[in-house]
C-alpha cells in the first residue's frame, strides 16, 4: 500500500472518530434481504480510468464515511479491518457511469448483463463472517464489479476470484489493476467448480446463489476454514450460510435472508 494510501486511511478513521461522537443515537434497521432492481441491461458502460491516482482528491470521501457509518456500524459490523477497507475503497468505480451518484446508497445496483454489486451492508456482512486475517487465500466465485475483490485486497488478502461472464471478468480486472491491487487473480470460468490448481484455500465467499452447496466448493476448502454463501431456489429468496470445516465436517450456521442472482455455469 501506498504511504498516500495509509495517510488517507489515517485521515479517515481520525474523521470516523469524530463522527461517531457527534453522531445521532437513532437505531437503523437491518434489512432481511437485499432490495430488488432491474437487472436486465445487455451492455456496460463504467466510467473511463484516468491517470490521476482514484485515491486523490477523493469527491466521494465524505459519502463514503457516511456509508461506513449508517449502513454498517450502525446495524452491527465492527470488524475494523472491514470498516476501514470500505472507508477506502472507492465503490463508485465499481458501477456504470449514469448510477455513480446512487454509488453509496443502501441498496445493491444493476452493472449489466443480468449482475448487481451488492448492497454494501451485505458485502460488509459477508465479509466479517470470514474472520479474515492478513494474508490468507480467499476464493470469490462471481467477481462481477469486482468491488467485493477489491474490499478483500484492501484487507491484505489473496484473492483468488472467479467470474463466468467475460465481459464483466475483464472490466473487473482492469479496474482492480488500476487501483493497484496486485494481490487479485483473475479468472474467467464456471465458479461452481472452484480453482482447483491454486486450492485449498482459506476462505470462500460465493456472491450469486446456487440451489445447493457446491461440493467442489467443500472439498477447497481448508481444515478450520470458512465458506460463506446464499443458498435457494432461482427467482427467489435465500438463506445466508456460514459453513466451517471442522473435523472435516461442515458446520451450518444461518446467517439471515438474503436476495441474489443465480450462480449459472455448466453445473444447471
Amino acid at each position: 500500500m501506498t504511504s498516500f494510501r495509509l495517510i488517507h486511511k489515517i485521515f479517515l478513521l481520525i474523521l470516523s472518530a469524530a463522527m461517531l461522537v457527534n453522531c445521532s443515537q437513532a437505531a437503523f434497521e437491518s434489512p432481511a434481504r437485499e432490495p430488488e432492481l432491474s437487472t436486465t441491461s445487455t451492455s456496460i458502460q463504467f466510467a473511463e480510468s484516468s491517470t490521476a491516482s482514484p485515491f486523490s482528491a477523493d469527491p466521494y470521501a465524505q459519502t463514503r464515511e457516511e456509508m461506513v457509518v449508517r449502513q454498517i456500524i450502525g446495524r452491527g459490523v465492527t470488524d475494523p479491518a472491514v470498516l476501514a477497507a470500505m472507508r477506502v475503497v472507492p465503490r463508485h468505480l465499481f458501477v456504470p457511469t449514469e448510477l455513480i451518484n446512487l454509488a453509496y446508497h443502501d441498496n445493491p445496483l444493476p452493472i449489466g448483463l443480468g449482475q448487481t454489486i451488492s448492497q454494501p451492508y451485505i458485502v460488509a456482512l459477508m465479509t466479517e463472517a470470514l474472520k479474515l486475517e492478513p494474508g490468507m487465500r480467499v476464493l470469490e466465485i462471481g467477481t462481477g464489479s469486482g468491488y467485493q475483490a477489491a474490499v478483500l485486497a484492501e484487507m491484505g488478502m489473496q484473492v483468488y476470484t472467479i467470474e463466468i461472464l467475460p465481459e464483466l471478468a475483464e472490466h473487473a480486472t482492469e479496474t482492480l489493476t488500476y487501483l493497484g491491487y496486485t494481490n487479485v487473480h483473475t479468472l474467467t470460468g464456471d465458479g461452481y467448480f472452484g480453482w482447483e490448481e491454486n486450492a485449498p484455500f482459506d476462505r470462500i465467499i460465493v456472491t450469486a446463489a446456487p440451489d445447493h452447496l457446491p461440493q467442489p466448493l467443500a472439498r477447497q476448502l481448508i481444515e478450520g476454514g470458512r465458506l460463506v454463501i446464499p443458498i435457494g431456489p432461482v427467482g427467489a429468496f435465500q438463506t445466508l450460510w456460514l459453513f466451517e470445516k471442522i473435523d472435516a465436517e461442515l458446520q451450518a450456521t444461518n446467517l439471515g435472508g438474503v436476495s441474489f442472482v443465480p450462480l449459472t455455469g455448466e453445473h444447471e
